[in-house]
């Protein structure tokens, strides 16, 4: 494995060094370096953590969509032992928000990915995914078949659209009949600023979202910067519809296909049940699934060292059975 003798520092030197790189770090700071990457459509913000590593890097896409990278911070402790790298999806958080729809796509941003790891010569990688970022490594993995992908982590992931609205109605059921009837009127009228659907909405997030009280910092900022075009754009008008453009997506009859190792990890009160995710599980051989009995989607944030010390085991293990 003679690529892996260069660290990241140096492949990403030899980066941005090269006539026409796709890459430019704007931020040098020990082990830390950030910049931007030229991704169709625009530009995307990247930050790499322990750079100086030699280990496979560990490579964070958010969920949303047009969520930001702020609230999986808490994987940078990972960066003692190997490249923790995070970016912001195109229309999201630091990166450019072009106004294009079109823009909004499973395909563009599948292609993304691709784009982040040329721009950053990550040719051996770690993919971990959370919730629709979850669906999006499972889709990079199934469509363009890349190479260097040594394993991935599901965190909740959304891999199929019509499990998951299934699964927040079945959610919403457990709520008294007056939120019940606040997201219906909502909906209807497309009327989401009322009280009572905001109201409805926050006893829905404080229950499957993230059950911590009051929210962590860094969850609260990606609230902050939400996109809303990209989220309306690829998702809709709330929780519980999708009329964008994951409408249809589905990785689920796939899933017997990855060729790599397989995390998935969820909390027993997740938007991405503890039940779909052992239906998703017995459909990836040889893979493994890892319950947060007090947590929900958040559960990183939530039960933030048991979440830190499976990924890092698992990846361990991944690594010396390479």
């Amino acid at each position: 494995m003679p690529l892996i003798a260069l660290t990241t520092v140096a492949l990403l030197a030899l980066c941005i060094a090269a006539d026409g790189s796709n890459a430019t770090i704007t931020r040098t700071d020990g082990g830390t370096r950030e910049g931007y990457i030229t991704v169709t459509g625009g530009r995307v913000w990247f930050r790499v953590l322990g750079a100086e590593s030699p280990k496979t890097p560990l490579l964070v896409l958010h969920g949303g969509p047009g969520a930001t990278h702020d609230y999986l911070e808490p994987l940078a402790t990972l960066a003692d032992e190997r490249p923790v790298v995070f970016y912001d999806q195109l229309g999201c958080g630091n990166s450019d928000r072009p106004d294009d729809p079109t823009l909004w796509t499973v395909e563009r941003y599948v292609a993304e990915v691709g784009e982040v790891r040329d721009a950053l010569g990550l040719s051996r990688v770690h993919l971990l995914g959370q919730s629709w970022g979850g669906g999006l490594a499972a889709e990079y993995v199934i469509a363009q078949k890349p190479d260097g992908v040594e394993s991935l982590i599901l965190s909740a992931p959304l891999l199929d659209t019509d499990r998951w609205v299934a699964d927040q109605r079945a959610n919403l059921a457990a709520f008294p009949d007056e939120m019940q009837e606040a997201v219906r009127e909502a909906e209807a009228s497309g009327n989401f600023d009322s009280p009572e659907y905001q109201e409805a909405m926050a006893a829905y997030y404080a229950r499957h979202l993230c059950r911590t009280d009051p929210w962590p910092e860094c969850l609260n900022r990606t609230f902050e910067k939400i996109s809303l075009p990209v989220y309306l754009g690829m998702w809709g008008p709330s929780e519980f519809t999708c009329t964008g453009t994951l409408r249809e997506f589905s990785v689920a009859g796939q899933l017997a296909g990855v060729p790599v190792p397989v995390l998935f990890t969820c909390g027993k009160h997740d938007e991405a049940t503890s039940e779909a995710m052992a239906y998703y599980r017995s459909l990836v051989p040889g893979s493994e699934l890892a319950i947060f009995n007090g947590a929900s989607h958040s559960h990183h944030l939530e039960e933030t060292d048991a979440y830190l010390a499976a990924v890092r085991e698992f990846m361990r293990r991944v690594d010396a059975a390479d």
